[in-house]
Order: C-alpha cells, then structure tokens, then sequence
C-alpha cells in the first residue's frame, strides 16, 4: 500500500484538503484509506452504552458493528500508537493518506497559508515533496494551488507511483 501525507498547522486547510482529495482520487477508481491524527482524547463509545461496559471491564479491543459499517476500538494502556502500528491494521487500499503525523517519514504535502501565522514546515522536512497555497511562494518543490484540487491528486498519484 502507497502512504502519502497532508500536513500543516492548525486550520491551514488540511482536512478540507483531504476530503477533496479522498473523493478526487476515489472517482478515479482507486481505493483509498484515511488515517487522522489527533492530539486530544478520542471516544466513540458512550458511558454506559454496551460496547463502553465492555471495554471498562478490561476488553482489549471492542468491535462495534452493524449493517453499514464496524469500528474497532482498541484500548492500549500505553504510549501513542506509533503511525506503522495503525497503518498495518487497514486492510489493502491503493492509497492511504494520512492527516498529520508531520514528522513521520513518509512523503508529504505541506498545506500552507500565510494567515494561520506559521512558518512553513517544508525547509526542515526533505519529506515534503510539495507545498499547497493559495499564496504566492518561491520554493524549492512544486508549489501547488491549494483549490485545484485535481492537480494536487495528480501529483500525490505520480509520487506513489499510481498515475494512470
């Protein structure tokens, strides 16, 4: 499975980003994953739901399923899952991109605009293969419109080597 990665600041546009590009690429035909970093705590489940008295009496992991869908939830007691841990969990996609995990090494797409006030990751991270704006950059990788989103598919496609 092919890894590529969006990454930026808080409210760059990463996630607006995705959503684009996961349709974009998919009515392409490929098959395509997510994974998400977050850095607050994540519960789906309900205090006193089922599922939730199963995980409080010490199940490890809790599949909640039904007609349209599961969600696996898997109680670990220790340090954040490393990002290779969770991506050996999806079943086979042609693409997986990941939202955040900036600094893990996979290739990148760094969302950028100047109104967030952050710096550019892009300088300190040979792994950011490319910088989507809507501002005008001079940069030693492809700079990329951050609202045309079907040239930014067709990059990220050509870097894992899934161009048609």
């Amino acid at each position: 499975m092919k890894v590529y990665g969006v990454i930026g600041w808080k409210n760059s546009g990463k996630t607006s980003l995705m959503e684009r590009l996961v349709a974009d690429i998919s009515r392409r035909g490929f098959s395509v994953s997510t994974v998400k970093h977050v850095h607050h705590e994540v519960d789906l489940d309900q205090p006193g739901k089922d599922t939730f008295r199963h995980r409080e009496a010490g199940a490890r992991e809790v599949v909640l399923a039904s007609r349209n869908r599961f969600a696996l939830m898997v109680e670990h007691r220790g340090p954040e899952p490393e990002l290779p841990a969770i991506l050996s969990r999806l079943a086979p996609v042609d693409l997986i991109l990941v939202e955040g995990y900036k600094r893990d090494p996979h290739p990148k797409v760094e969302v950028w605009r100047a109104e967030t006030g952050q710096s550019l990751i892009q300088p300190d991270d040979p792994l950011v293969r490319a910088v989507a704006t809507d501002a005008a950059l001079d940069l030693p990788v492809p700079v990329l419109d951050l609202n045309d989103t079907s040239a930014v598919a067709d990059f990220i496609l050509r870097e894992a080597g899934l161009a048609l």
